[in-house]
């Protein structure tokens, strides 16, 4: 999970946690994120906040398509032209929101 906002980032472990997810973050800050893949061999889903601390997050979700790993951006921005250029078809779930329909979605990602 990318997420740089640590109350956000709390709700959505406990929200995986108790649906049975293990996971791997928060990261905070794209190059953690970056830094957070090397090495690592399987990944079964991403949440990623489009914006960490000032940075786009799209490098790292561009690595998470490149290795077929499903994703979805977690995200306050209005215009959302720019991500679904980038990445058409990827889901856009809105801040604020329910982090329980996080956890469905990304429950549809991975089934």
């Amino acid at each position: 999970m990318a997420e740089d906002e640590m109350l956000v980032a709390l709700d959505i472990e406990t929200a995986f946690g108790a649906a049975g997810a293990i996971l791997l973050g928060p990261v905070g800050h794209l190059d953690e994120g970056l830094r957070s893949l090397e090495g690592l061999e399987e990944i079964d889903a991403a949440v990623l906040d489009v914006d960490l601390h000032g940075d786009e997050v799209f490098p790292l979700a561009k690595i998470l398509a490149e290795r077929h790993v499903p994703f979805l951006f977690h995200t306050g921005r209005s215009d959302l032209s720019a991500i679904t250029q980038l990445f058409p078809g990827v889901k856009i779930c809105a801040k604020p929101g329910k982090v329980e329909d996080l956890v469905t979605e990304v429950g549809r990602l991975v089934h």
